[in-house]
């Protein structure tokens, strides 16, 4: 691999990580305005509201950058990129179409990505911690709890994948995936996607940052553009969320005409699951934190068990 194809390579996941984020957040405000009658983001800009966008980045960009008396400055600056960063980096290793599309491979790249994401939560532990206020502290604590009950089934539901393949590559499972795979993991893939949705704090688990109790949680001192990057976070996060789940449990690049439009399938699944993100948040009311436990270890942990131990049955009866 010479330099330019590193360079190009590089240059392609960063202009994904710019530009997806944001057409989720777009999304996210036109799906919302349709569910639920929501006028405003309709009309910002004319046409469909194409600069609803465009206005909430002039909002926070102007908006005065606060650091709170007490607060510990250096932490609390840095909490934002800690969120936001390691999702640039899983995208490095997220395949988007057969062969070389993919930024680098990693050997186990199953719990590289999940490693990695893990760190992201660390951003909210930053800020709710250095922020010296009651609330944010809370949320932090919210967050950490969650990040200790899901990791667990979204860490097992992964390693039934990796299992059925025989390799904790992410091209590796691609290249070995057949779509009989779907209807036997398909428990594997709801626990993964639930588990997720949960670390990334999104509707209905969003108790680290329940408004109506601790105001926004650990980002309640953050604004303009600190704030802004906890917000990019959440929606690069539901990028990778989605697009892992396309490539551990959907055949990723897989489709019914793979020559040459295998990235059509991968961003096209990923699309999908990215709506169904948004739709939650719009169906369904917030859990209370312990519903949210609950879920977490009397419902997915033993699913995702059950998952390994069929995974384990099929691959005997296979061989």
């Amino acid at each position: 691999m010479d330099v330019l194809d590193v360079l190009w390579r590089l240059l392609a996941v960063l202009l994904a990580f710019l530009v997806l984020p944001l057409v989720v957040g777009q999304a996210e405000h036109k799906a919302m305005a349709h569910m639920q009658g929501r006028v405003g983001p309709m009309y910002a800009g004319g046409f469909h509201g194409w600069a609803q966008l465009v206005a909430d980045g002039v909002k926070f960009a102007q908006k005065e950058d606060i650091v709170p008396d007490g607060a510990d400055r250096r932490v609390f600056q840095l909490a934002p990129a800690i969120a936001l960063l390691p999702y640039l980096v899983v995208l490095i290793v997220i395949p988007v179409g057969k062969g070389d599309m993919v930024g680098q491979v990693v050997d186990a790249g199953v719990f590289f990505v999940l490693a990695v994401m893990g760190v992201g939560v660390l951003g909210s532990l930053m800020g709710g911690w250095a922020s010296n206020n009651k609330f944010s502290l809370l949320g932090g604590l919210r967050t950490a709890a969650q990040l200790m009950a899901y990791e667990l089934p979204m860490l097992l539901a992964a390693a039934s994948v990796a299992m059925a393949a025989g390799t904790l590559s992410l091209p590796g499972i691609l290249d070995a995936w057949e779509w009989w795979w779907l209807p036997w993991q398909i428990i594997g893939g709801l626990v993964f996607f639930v588990a997720g949705l949960a670390e990334l704090q999104r509707p209905p688990f969003d108790a680290p940052v329940a408004d109506s109790e601790i105001i926004f949680g650990a980002y309640t001192e953050y604004t303009g553009l600190r704030f802004a990057l906890f917000l990019l976070a959440e929606y690069a996060g539901i990028v990778v969320l989605s697009a892992l789940t396309a490539v551990l449990f959907l055949g990723g690049w897989h489709g019914p005409f793979e020559d040459g439009l295998g990235w059509v399938w991968t961003l096209l699944k990923t699309a999908v699951l990215a709506f169904v993100v948004i739709w939650l948040r719009v169906s369904y009311p917030r859990l209370r934190e312990d519903q949210i436990q609950r879920v977490a270890w009397t419902v997915l942990v033993p699913l995702a068990l059950f998952q390994i131990a069929l995974t384990g049955v099929v691959k005997v009866v296979i061989q």
